[in-house]
């Protein structure tokens, strides 16, 4: 009886550890992520959904802070990030050779769009990214009534492409189009509060299409609506890297490591792929593993691979 009684003790107190040792793994307290991003991600609501499904699934708290990709990229070279989500590809290439970034990987990409006035007072509907804006500019600096355009203005990857298009149209942005009068206002704004500016200025404005959809769901009354969504300078490519942990070694490289696998697995694919679908009829952004070989033009980034954990 002493031998039963001794054995029915060990098997409680056994189980009484495995127990405690559940409890502790159910309710330990989450690790922090913490990831640079800009707000056209942000301000779509992908990122809050992010957060709120990444959490329950993997116990790591992303912590997402929203700018333009320059901003984003400067707050990451002093360290506040452990992970950069942005969307400028001549921005990220810089970053990368100046040893800040490992471990990039594309995500996910839509289009950007120019939007205005239903009136188009300009005439630009459906002309090409270039043509457009050649004419806005002709007739705003000619002070024609109602011909604004409202730029971001912040170096963020939307502000860049911008700069990238009036290049391309054959105008020093510097001296031909930044500060030559009235007809050009910049923000100095995220992408949700630029496109408020816009529509209550009336303005034609340069947007990513899924934070333009999001705006336009909820200001049903807006005057503006896309006005050209063609053209090869359109594409807005997303991607992901590590802050390398040579430059800063308290990077939480581990989480990163992870978070970069998850977004380019089957799961984080289809996540980001559904998101939107019920309220848009349609993605707001594609999984570029749609694509059949992302590294070549015109995304140029491995969008498959796994990562690696990076060291020092």
């Amino acid at each position: 009886m002493k031998k039963v009684t001794v054995a029915l003790s060990v098997l409680v107190v056994l189980f009484a550890v495995v127990f405690t040792a559940g409890c502790i793994t159910d309710d330990s307290e989450p690790t922090e992520l913490l990831v640079a991003t800009t707000t056209s991600l942000f301000d779509t609501g992908l990122l809050d959904a992010m957060q709120d499904y990444y959490l329950e699934e993997y116990n790591v708290n992303l912590l997402f802070t929203p700018q333009g990709t320059g901003k984003a990229i400067a707050s990451a070279k002093k360290g506040d990030a452990d992970v950069l989500l942005v969307h400028s590809p001549s921005q990220e290439k810089a970053f990368i050779e100046e040893g800040y970034g490992v471990n990039h990987r594309g995500i996910a990409y839509n289009y950007f769009v120019l939007v205005g006035p239903a009136a188009d007072p300009a005439g630009v509907k459906g002309m090409k990214p270039e043509e457009g804006f050649t004419k806005i500019r002709e007739l705003g600096t000619a002070g024609t009534d109602g011909v604004l355009f409202v730029s971001r203005g912040d170096a963020s990857g939307t502000h860049t492409a911008e700069q990238k298009i009036w290049k391309s149209a054959g105008f020093d942005y510097a001296t031909e189009v930044q500060g030559t009068g009235n007809w050009y206002k910049e923000t100095g704004a995220g992408m949700g509060d630029s496109l408020t500016t816009a529509g209550e200025l009336g303005g034609y404005i340069f947007s990513d299409e899924a934070t333009f959809l999001k705006y336009k769901n909820n200001n049903p009354d807006s005057p503006l609506e896309v006005v050209i969504a063609e053209g090869d300078s359109l594409l807005n490519r997303y991607t992901v890297m590590t802050i390398s942990p040579a430059k800063f070694p308290e990077t939480n490289v581990e989480d990163a490591t992870d978070f970069t696998n998850w977004l380019i697995s089957e799961e984080g694919q289809e996540f980001i792929g559904d998101f939107g679908t019920e309220t848009y009829g349609k993605p707001l952004f594609t999984p570029l593993q749609t694509i059949a070989d992302s590294t070549k033009a015109p995304f140029n980034i491995d969008s498959t691979t796994p990562v690696a954990v990076p060291t020092a």
